[in-house]
């Protein structure tokens, strides 16, 4: 027998499923408006603590200052190098018309560089997103749009052949587009003339490198908040290029120095002249092709041997720069190692640097493989750094290229290497008992060019900002 619908029940079922209804819509309303409160206290929190001192006062300035009325900005600079990429991410703040104070520092490095990529440029995306998901960690939601994002890559990138560079930049130039970041139009860059004359507008600038990491050190050490009467200059080597700043005392300097060797930086509010060149070629990396005898960019013709008297008379091998690999052997000595391996980076150096005299009454730290190869022959400590002579060098290359035989480096450049570090130093001018500091930090931040980047690029932007109102 079919069972009678019991109309109780029914009755019950009809009132319930629309109260059911109006009790989850209201849930949700209720989750919504809370949310939204919840969220809107929370900007408005950090409206007020960034604004509490300027209430009434209307501004366009990024979300943040603190209760003395220092703004807070945050920077993310990407030093895209021929043997790594590293992200920087700055926490400021910044009073107009003073000194900027750094509050924090998160740096973080990923190898290899972009030009391992150059075939596949895909393949650069993982790495230059992990790079970027660290900055969405360290820096505050609510600045995001407000934070400028900038990669700058250094001379190793421009001796890839062909359109290959470009087309890394451009892929890169991408993903920082799809960030929720302040991305310019020039936010991914190869420093090159061109674009060191655009982004420190100078008439004559020949290093962006240079002028950064020269802001950087004597940020740190002070020295910019005063008129820069206590500076000190940088010495700088990478692969591709060797850079020198500093801020010169003497007016024989000013009147003696070449066409493009001084230029003008506004920055603080304060004008410097500085003494300032990159040499491209000159890099440790270049300069050991051009000992050798090879040319940069090209391949030697029928694969033949590259034989040099820096190397170990007995050394066979292969090594490879700018994607083209080079077969190297060393050369019979009939004489010192050392002295004719100074006699051969002596003809490569020759004319290719300019001579200073005032460099050996300034103060000077030296960064880079300057700090490597003097950590790899126990001229300082690998992780503290030091300060030596400029002698110690001459030392270490004529220890290392006498016992190249007996006992062999792991390193088969290193004789050649500390050789060239040595005269390229004498080149500039600097005296065997000239001290030079070797630090990879100062006060726990990173030594790099990459801070005094984001410094001037947020002060050009500020800059901007009074050109338009």
């Amino acid at each position: 027998m079919r069972k009678i619908p019991n109309n109780g029940n029914l009755k019950r079922m009809k009132v319930a499923y629309p109260l059911g209804l109006f009790v989850c819509l209201f849930i949700y309303i209720a989750y919504i408006k809370w949310h939204w409160v919840f969220a809107t206290q929370a900007f408005f929190s950090i409206t007020e603590a960034t604004s509490g001192a300027h209430r009434g006062q209307q501004t366009r300035d990024p979300p943040g200052t603190t209760a003395h009325g220092h703004k807070v900005f945050y920077g993310i600079m990407f030093d895209a190098g021929s043997t790594g990429t590293r992200v920087h991410i700055f926490q400021l703040t910044w009073q107009p018309g003073e000194t900027p104070t750094l509050t924090h520092e998160t740096f973080k490095a990923l190898q290899p560089g972009l030009s391992a990529y150059a075939d596949d440029v895909e393949k650069s995306t993982p790495g230059i997103q992990e790079l970027l998901d660290v900055a969405k960690q360290e820096i505050p939601f609510d600045f995001w749009k407000a934070t400028p994002l900038v990669l700058k890559a250094t001379a190793g990138l421009r001796l890839l052949p062909g359109e290959k560079a470009q087309n890394l930049l451009q892929k890169v130039k991408e993903v920082f587009k799809a960030s929720p970041f302040l991305v310019g139009d020039d936010c991914v860059s190869i420093m090159n003339g061109t674009d060191e004359a655009r982004l420190i507008q100078m008439l004559f600038h020949h290093s962006f490198v240079g002028i950064s990491a020269w802001i950087t050190i004597n940020f740190l050490t002070g020295s910019l908040k005063s008129s820069g009467s206590n500076s000190v200059g940088m010495l700088d080597l990478g692969g591709g290029s060797t850079q020198i700043t500093f801020l010169p005392r003497v007016e024989d300097t000013l009147q003696t120095s070449p066409p493009g060797y001084l230029t003008s930086l506004q920055i603080f509010n304060r004008t410097y002249k500085l003494y300032s060149y990159s040499y491209l070629g000159l890099g440790l990396m270049s300069a050991r092709l051009a000992i050798l005898g090879g040319t940069e960019g090209k391949p030697v013709e029928n694969g033949e041997e590259l034989a040099s008297p820096c190397l170990s008379p007995s050394f066979r091998g292969e090594w490879e720069h700018a994607e083209i690999t080079y077969r190297l052997s060393g050369q019979k000595a009939a004489a010192n190692l050392y002295q004719l391996c100074a006699n051969r980076v002596s003809e490569v150096l020759q004319n290719k640097v300019h001579r200073t005299e005032e460099v050996k009454d300034v103060d000077f730290y030296a960064f880079s493989y300057y700090y490597d190869l003097a950590a790899n022959v126990g001229l300082i400590d690998a992780e503290k750094g030091g300060s030596l002579v400029v002698g110690d060098f001459e030392i270490a290359a004529k220890y290392v290229c006498r016992t190249a035989e007996t006992q062999p480096q792991s390193n088969p450049f290193m004789c050649m290497d500390l050789t060239y570090i040595s005269l390229l130093l004498q080149e500039f001018g600097f005296p065997g008992n000239k001290v030079l500091k070797l630090t990879r930090k100062i006060n726990n931040v990173e030594t790099s060019w990459a801070l005094g980047a984001i410094f001037h690029y947020i002060d050009s932007l500020n800059g901007q900002k009074r050109t338009a109102s």
